[in-house]
Order: C-alpha cells, then structure tokens, then sequence
C-alpha cells in the first residue's frame, strides 16, 4: 500500500522571532525544513513527500525539495494548505506532518502507519505532565486537570480515502489539525505514543534545540615525520620554505595526517595507516589533501561531516606564524567549513627532545564531526 507523507510548511513562522519563515533559516548549514524532509527520506517508509509552502517561500522550498518532493501552494489557513496537497494524493495511507517538527523518529512514523493499517486512523499524542486549565482574557474560568488529557502532535495519518472525504466536507470550514477534520466527519482517531522530544519549533528559544539535534562526534589525531634534506616541508597542503622536509611514504603532511586520523577517530574508523597502508605502492608521494578528501568522503558515506577541527603544530623551525593564514584557509576549502571552523597554532618544544632538536615535527589535532 502507498505511503505518502504531507509536510505542512506554509505558515508565517513568524513567532521564532526571525526575518523569514523559520523553516528556511539554516543552523549548522541546514534548514529546519530539510531535517524534517530528511528523517521521512530516510525512514524507508514513505514512496511519496508532498509539501505545501507559502507564495513567499515556495520558490526557496522547492529548490530545497527538488527531485525529492512535490512542492504545492497552500492556502491561507492549514485547513487550505492540507486540503490542496490531498487533491495530489490519489490512493493508499497518507501522514500529515508540521514542517517544523523536525525530531519526529522513524519509530513513531512506522507506528502511525500501523495504526491506521489496523484501525484506520493514527493522532501522535503525549500524555500532559502538567494540569491543564482554561483561562479567557488573563483570567481561569476552569481547571481541566490533566489525567486523560493529551498534547496532539504530528505526524497524524488516515487512509486517503477517508481524509480526503473528510476535508471534502469541511469545505470553507476552519480546524485546528487533521484529526479534528476526521472527528467532525469520520470517527474519532486512535491516539499513538508520541516523544517528548517531537517538539515543534515555535518560539526563538526553540531555535537552540537544532543546534543540539545532530549527532556530534569528537576525536583526536597524533602525527610525527623526521625532518631531513631534499624533501618538500608541506603543511596543510601548504608549501612552506625551509632548507628540510618531512620524510614519509607520501608527501609527509604531518599536519594533515593528524587531521585525518582525527576525523577518522569520531567514528571509530581505524587510522590512516589502516586505509592509506605505506606499503601500498598506490599511496608513494600522494598527496596528503587527496587522501583528506577521501576520509570525507568515508565518513559523507556514514552520514557525517566535518563540523571543525583544531590542531596544534610542534615545531622548532620554521616559523610558523606567517603561514597559519593560508594554511587554513587552504584547509577550510578542503574540508568545507567556514575559516572560523578551523583553528591551526604552531609552538616550539623549547629546545626539549625530538621536536626540539630539529630533527622532526608533530602535530596533535582534534576533530569535531556531525550527523547530516
């Protein structure tokens, strides 16, 4: 049976405090809108996404949505917007879903479809923690308690046959979601486990908690080369004058080693030793940014990306100073990050043991990686 999930996305969202609709404004370089998007793609669960966006934000919508979504104006109220996606959806189960609920879990999405397989209908909900009163004007008028008492949430589905009837005869008519349209018109709908944690952004504080939706990964790299005559000295890619170079199967960019190792590190996947081996005749002379771009795209395979790395040099000449500059703004670009996500420093080892000695250089690097 087809699946098809509506993405509600036409309102104003304009109480997040923001200049534009809240769904469209990127943290961490990613809208709320995509996230929402991308937990139904990656369910397994959904054939079909079909998302209603307003006049003003349908064409900023529908490139974010291209090949992966039908995008449809809504109208001026949600009742409107749903009502012009269901004349898209022909047969089979369809969810309804606020576009900015983006931490609804596949868990809840398999669940509301159950339901309505077994009893036709399915209405996230979460028990209220706390008693609900009604209150007009700043005044209470009535206590409602809390036991039996639910807060709705989305995804809510039915069986298009039966919601399509339903919001054909609430024609002209104003509700606060679908499943009050499937009451007033079909039956009362079976209430699904909600999350605490699908909650929908609202407020200007709400906007923190996409900051923290992603799974953040940390790791660290530790790299050595032996300075010694006619080698390049390369850095983060960065050719740098000096009368030595670092010896090594590949071009020896000891700080890039350490990054790689680091980033490999947040995932727990091996060292650079164990993907790039220096006894692969492959890898003799390679350049060190290439292989950089090759444990990105390991990790883009797992779903993650370079959110910033740090890293410390350990040498006693050259001076560094004057290249730090171009050797992150080199790194940014390979990695994709902001130069600001990039935080390169050099120091000497004053004069103490191996590094001191001028006889190699090290490099100690972390890494922070997160969830696409």
């Amino acid at each position: 049976m087809k699946k098809t999930v509506i993405l509600a996305c036409a309102g104003k969202g304009s109480r997040v405090g923001k200049e534009k609709n809240k769904l469209l404004v990127k943290v961490d370089g990613q809208t709320c809108f995509e996230k929402t998007l991308s937990v139904f793609l990656d369910s397994g669960l959904i054939d079909q996404v079909i998302v209603t966006a307003s006049p003003v934000d349908i064409q900023e919508i529908s490139a974010l949505a291209k090949g992966k979504a039908i995008v449809v104006e809504g109208g001026s109220t949600r009742t409107e917007s749903v009502k012009n996606a269901l004349d898209l959806v022909d047969d089979g189960i369809v969810l309804i879903h606020d576009g900015a609920r983006p931490f609804v879990s596949a868990r809840i999405i398999k669940e509301c479809i159950e339901s309505v397989e077994k009893y036709g209908s399915a209405i996230t909900a979460i028990p209220s923690r706390d008693t609900i009163l009604l209150a007009k004007d700043g005044k209470v008028e009535k206590y409602l308690g809390k036991d039996e008492l639910f807060s709705v949430q989305t995804p809510q589905a039915f069986f298009v046959s039966d919601i399509k009837k339903a919001y054909q005869l609430a024609e002209g008519k104003t509700f606060n979601d679908d499943g009050e349209v499937y009451k007033h018109y079909i039956d009362n709908a079976r209430i699904v486990q909600g999350s605490s944690e699908n909650v929908k952004i609202t407020y200007p504080e709400d906007m923190r908690l996409l900051e923290n939706a992603k799974d953040v990964r940390f790791g660290v790299g530790f790299d050595c080369h032996r300075l010694v005559e006619d080698r390049k000295l390369i850095l983060g890619g960065v050719t740098i004058p000096h009368d030595k170079g670092l010896l090594g199967h590949s071009d020896a960019d000891v700080l890039t080693h350490a990054i790689m190792d680091a980033i490999l590190s947040s995932l727990a996947m091996r060292d650079i030793g164990y993907h790039f081996p220096d006894k692969d005749p492959q890898y003799k002379g390679a350049n060190s940014v290439e292989l950089l771009i090759k444990v990105l795209s390991l990790i883009k395979e797992k779903g993650y990306r370079v959110k910033n790395i740090s890293a410390t040099i350990m040498a006693e000449k050259p001076k560094l100073l004057s290249h730090i500059p171009q050797i992150t703004k080199n790194l940014a670009d390979v990695l994709k990050v902001d130069e600001s996500s990039v935080g390169i420093g050099a120091t000497t080892l004053e004069g103490l043991g191996f590094v001191g000695r001028e006889e190699g250089i090290c490099v100690h690097a972390t890494a922070v990686t997160i969830k696409e």
